[in-house]
C-alpha cells in the first residue's frame, strides 16, 4: 500500500534536452561494454553513473504540470481511432498532490508535436560506430524534424482548475472523455465537465506554450460524501455511460448510476466483503454489471450489482496488500493484479473454479507494485510500475530462444550483456524516474505511454514495442 508522494515539490522548468543529456554519450573516456542495470540487484561504484540509451525509444519526452501528480489519465479524442504518424497530439486530465490542500488542482492539457522516429529493431552498423553510438544517443528532438514535422519541441497547454484537497485517483469517462471524477484525500468524490476546457485546448495556438497560470474556480456536477474515509479506487463502466463504483478506505464500495448527463444516483448502501481498504476498482470490459476489487486484506474480488451486496467470488490471490488490478479488453478472462510485496499475478477468470486460476506470476519487482496495465492494442502484453523505480512492459507470449539470441548477436557483432535471470516475457525497462505512481497506454496511438511520478511526467514509445507504424520511407 505504496499511495503517497514523498514530500512534493513544485517542478521546475527545466532547459530543453536536460533530463537527456545526462544520459548522452561522451568522447572524454575509453568505452566500455554496456550492461543492463537492475534497482534492488545491482550496485553503483565510485565514479560509475547510469545513462539512458535513447536508441530504444521511437519517442521519449519529459514534461510536468506544476505540482506532482499521483494520478492521471488519458482523454479520447476524435484525431483518430488508431494514429502511427509522428508528431503526435494527446489530450490527459491530472490531479496534483500540493505542499498545501488549497493550492491543488485538476489540470486539464493538450500535448502537440510529440516527435518520434521509428527504428529498427536490430540496429545498422556503419563504419565508425562510434559516431553511430552518439548519434542514436542524442536527443530525439534533433534527430526528427523533417520525419516529425513542425517545430522540434513538444508544445504543453494547460487548463487549471482548483481541487479541494489532493487528488488521490481521477478517471475520465471513455464514453464521454470531458466528464471526469477525481477522488479527493478529503474523502470528496466529484464528478466534473471540463467541455469548456477542452474546447478552449482545441482552438488554442498550436504555436505557443501554456502553462496555465490561471486557475480556474469550477463547481462540479457532484459532490459525494457519503464515504466513511477517503479512497484511491474509483472506475467507469466501459459499456455503461456515466456508470460508475467508489472505493474507500473502509472497505465499502459503492455504485453510481446515471440519472441524467448531468446527475448522478449513489446507492447509500454500500457493497461490502473486503476487511481492509479497497484499493483498485475494474468494471468488466464486457459484462454491464461486472466489476472486480483488490484490498489490503490480499483479496481480489468479482461482484455482481444484481446479486446483492457481498462479493459473487473472492480469491487470496497475494501475500500483501493488493495494490491494483487491470481487466484485459482484448482477453475478457484475463485479470492482472499487483501486491506490496513486488510481485504480479495473470489469472484466467475461466479456472476459478477449478481452483488455482494463476497462469502467470512474475517476482521481478523488489518494491511494490503501484501500477499495471494491459496494453489496448496487444492482449498479451501488459506494463507494470514499481516504487524500485522501474517502468516494466511485458509480453506474456514469449518464450526464451536460444538460436534467435545468438542470431541477434551475430548481426549486432556484440554481446548483449543482459542477466540471465531476466524473465524472457520481460520485453522493456524503462528508468529516470523518480517515485513512480501511475502509468496508462494511449488507447489511440498504439505503443505511447504515459507515467506520473514525483519529478513529472514521461511519454515513452519503445522501439521493440510491436505495433503497426508504418517503416520510414527515407
Amino acid at each position: 500500500m505504496v499511495r503517497s508522494l514523498k514530500n512534493p515539490k513544485k517542478a521546475k522548468r527545466k532547459q530543453k534536452g536536460s533530463k537527456k543529456d545526462e544520459g548522452s554519450s561522451s568522447n572524454s573516456g575509453p568505452l566500455v561494454p554496456a550492461k543492463v542495470w537492475q534497482p534492488g540487484v545491482d550496485a553503483l561504484e565510485e565514479g560509475e553513473e547510469l545513462q539512458c540509451d535513447l536508441s530504444a525509444y521511437n519517442s521519449y519526452h519529459g514534461f510536468h504540470i506544476g505540482w506532482p501528480c499521483l494520478s492521471f489519465d488519458i482523454l479520447r479524442d476524435s484525431l483518430g481511432l488508431v494514429r502511427t504518424e509522428f508528431p503526435h497530439t494527446i489530450y490527459s486530465i491530472a490531479g496534483t498532490q500540493a505542499e498545501k490542500s488549497s493550492w491543488n488542482y485538476i489540470g486539464i492539457f493538450k500535448i502537440l508535436n510529440i516527435s518520434g522516429k521509428r527504428r529498427d529493431l536490430v540496429p545498422t552498423k556503419s563504419n565508425n560506430e562510434d559516431t553511430d553510438m552518439e548519434s542514436d544517443s542524442s536527443d530525439s528532438d534533433e534527430d526528427d524534424e523533417e520525419e516529425g514535422g513542425g517545430t522540434k519541441t513538444p508544445v504543453l497547454q494547460v487548463s487549471k482548475v482548483s481541487h479541494e484537497g489532493g487528488v488521490n485517483r481521477i478517471r475520465a469517462m471513455a464514453q464521454h472523455p470531458h466528464i471526469c471524477a477525481s477522488w479527493a484525500d478529503t474523502g470528496l468524490v466529484q464528478v466534473w465537465d471540463f467541455s469548456s476546457h477542452l474546447h478552449a485546448l482545441g482552438e488554442a495556438d498550436t504555436a505557443t506554450n501554456n502553462g496555465g497560470s490561471n486557475v480556474f474556480n469550477q463547481v462540479p456536477l457532484v459532490k459525494f460524501a457519503g464515504h466513511k474515509d477517503e479512497g484511491y479506487a474509483i472506475d467507469w463502466s466501459p459499456v455503461v455511460p456515466g456508470r460508475l463504483v467508489s472505493g474507500d478506505c473502509k472497505n465499502n464500495i459503492h455504485l453510481w448510476e446515471p440519472a441524467s448527463e448531468s446527475t448522478w444516483n449513489v446507492d447509500s448502501t454500500p457493497f461490502v466483503g473486503h476487511t481492509a481498504s479497497v484499493e483498485d476498482l475494474q468494471w468488466s470490459p464486457t459484462e454491464p454489471y461486472v466489476f472486480a476489487s483488490c484490498s489490503v486484506d490480499g483479496t481480489v474480488a468479482i461482484w455482481d450489482t444484481r446479486a446483492g451486496k457481498s462479493p459473487a467470488i473472492s480469491i487470496k490471490a497475494h501475500k500483501a496488500d493488493v495494490n491494483v488490478i487491470t481487466w484485459n479488453s482484448l482477453a475478457s478472462c484475463m485479470l492482472a493484479s499487483g501486491s506490496d510485496d513486488g510481485t504480479f499475478s495473470i489469472r484466467d477468470l475461466r479456472l476459478l473454479k477449478e481452483g488455482d486460476s494463476v497462469v502467470a506470476h512474475f517476482e521481478y519487482h523488489k518494491h511494490p507494485i503501484t501500477s499495471i496495465e494491459w496494453s489496448p492494442h496487444e492482449a498479451s502484453t501488459l506494463a507494470v510500475s514499481s516504487a524500485d523505480n522501474q517502468l516494466t512492459i511485458w509480453d506474456l507470449s514469449l518464450e526464451r530462444d536460444e538460436e534467435e539470441e545468438a542470431e541477434f548477436r551475430a548481426k549486432t557483432k556484440e554481446q548483449v550483456n543482459a542477466p540471465n535471470d531476466l524473465p524472457p516475457q520481460l520485453l522493456f525497462v524503462h528508468q529516470g524516474q523518480k517515485d513512480l505512481k501511475e502509468l496508462h497506454w494511449h488507447p489511440q496511438i498504439p505503443g505511447m505511454l504515459i507515467s506520473t511520478a514525483a519529478d513529472g511526467f514521461n511519454i515513452l514509445m519503445p522501439s521493440n514495442i510491436e505495433t503497426p507504424l508504418p517503416a520510414d520511407n527515407a
